[in-house]
């Protein structure tokens, strides 16, 4: 995990990457920043404290003395699964914290963001070994709280969608919908051939920049020839599959996945709206609220069983990690990037997608050490691969080796998928 000097400008980054998470909520009202959907999901308000708590807790704690920390019992609120720390508060019931209320949270946020900037400040007077791994805690907390962003959109389209009144989250502008469109790859689906053969993947140790630990180690990989799509499904491939009795035919269907989709009543995408599959789906619900659905957008808020039926349907399969990141990686050497570590602008489509994989350590993978070591490894399990990021993903996690996850039934993400198949 490389780091930068503590510089003006990984101060200013700081700084922006803290408010962003703020503008996030600036519209929403104080009963919305309590709202916790489900037990999958977390209240904004939650989001803002955990965040807030990961840099107080393994960052201003332990390393700037004379840092006054938060009410003790704050920390049995806020901590997410970090076992080595203690005790939390159960995931299910954190939409039932109305205290400390939202004002305070705030005020948390500013002492800890003061903390942070004079612990920069004195890691900028020193030299040696010793600022390194706080830089790299620091960019660890930074890069955390970029994908918590994500979350609290994810998490309030989940909310938002489950009252009838439908309301937007951003009312009278689209907000990050903007991002979400009609695909700009032109024409009809085409194969591409993917490297093939011996290949490497995961992030170089010399690739500079950011990852987190499960991108590595590099390794190589054997894949037989076989071709990817070059765009995502779209919503008017995907209406043709239900059309054709995609959610009542077993045979396309994993067993798990079709008892999954017995049990939830699925009959469509998670969001779409409309009169059912014998008239048709015409709408879908955003963060923008309810929007007409455009059969050229790709498809999103797919479960991996269903991007896995519509892949057996179509007469193809999800492509592995390796064989998308082969690709992904040609794709930025060809546009000019150093190598598949480093950031590019975007890594091929405005969806996470769902691969083959399942999300297990790379050869040699070790994670780091201490309760922060807990941040990736523990979930290696009963989990699938996506690979990508979306629309609502921040561009420094769109790098072709970032591996995102979640459990097969999840379908509550910003997840897509695009088909590969083995070659003639």
């Amino acid at each position: 995990m490389a780091t930068a000097a503590p510089t003006e400008a990984l101060l200013e980054r700081l700084g922006s990457t803290r408010r962003r998470s703020e503008e996030l909520v600036s519209g929403l009202e104080p009963e919305d920043l309590g709202l916790q959907g489900m037990a999958d999901a977390s209240p904004p308000k939650w989001n803002l404290g955990h965040t807030t708590w990961f840099f107080e807790t393994f960052l201003l704690r332990p390393h700037l003395p004379g840092y006054t920390p938060a009410d003790s019992r704050w920390g049995y609120l806020f901590n997410s699964y970090y076992d080595a720390i203690g005790a939390r508060h159960p995931r299910p019931e954190r939409g039932l914290l109305s205290r400390p209320v939202i004002a305070e949270v705030i005020a948390w946020r500013r002492r800890v963001d003061a903390g942070l900037t004079a612990l920069l400040e004195r890691l900028g007077n020193e030299s040696g070994p010793e600022a390194e791994p706080l830089l790299a805690l620091l960019e660890l907390g930074l890069q955390h709280e970029q994908q918590h962003q994500e979350l609290l959109l994810m998490d309030l389209l989940d909310g938002f969608s489950r009252n009838p009144l439908e309301p937007a989250a951003w009312v009278g502008g689209a907000g990050p919908e903007a991002g979400y469109g009609p695909s700009q790859v032109a024409g009809p689906l085409r194969w591409l051939d993917g490297p093939s053969g011996l290949v490497e993947i995961g992030h170089p140790a010399n690739g500079g920049g950011f990852h987190f630990d499960n991108e590595a180690p590099r390794h190589r990989v054997w894949l037989e020839p076989y071709a990817i799509a070059n765009r995502l499904v779209r919503n008017g491939d995907y209406a043709a599959f239900i059309a054709d009795g995609g959610y009542e035919r077993p045979e396309l269907w994993l067993s798990e996945g079709w008892a999954a989709a017995l049990a939830e009543g699925w009959q469509a995408p998670r969001y779409w709206r409309g009169s059912g599959p014998a008239s048709g789906w015409e709408w879908e619900f955003s963060l923008a609220g309810r929007r007409p659905l455009h059969p050229e957008a790709p498809i999103r808020h797919l479960s991996w069983f269903e991007a896995d039926a519509y892949a057996r349907w179509a007469g193809a399969r999800l492509p592995s990690e390796a064989e998308w990141e082969a690709v992904a990686c040609a794709a930025a050497l060809q546009a000019g990037a150093d190598g598949c570590g480093v950031r590019i602008a975007e890594v091929d489509g405005l969806l996470w997608q769902w691969t083959a994989s399942p999300y297990r350590p790379y050869p040699g993978f070790q994670p780091a050490a201490g309760a922060v070591g807990e941040y990736n490894g523990k979930f290696m399990s009963s989990q699938m691969v996506l690979r990508g990021g979306s629309f609502l993903t921040q561009a420094q996690h769109a790098r072709p080796t970032y591996r995102n996850f979640f459990p097969p039934g999840n379908r509550w993400m910003a997840s897509g998928l695009r088909l590969a198949r083995d070659a003639s």
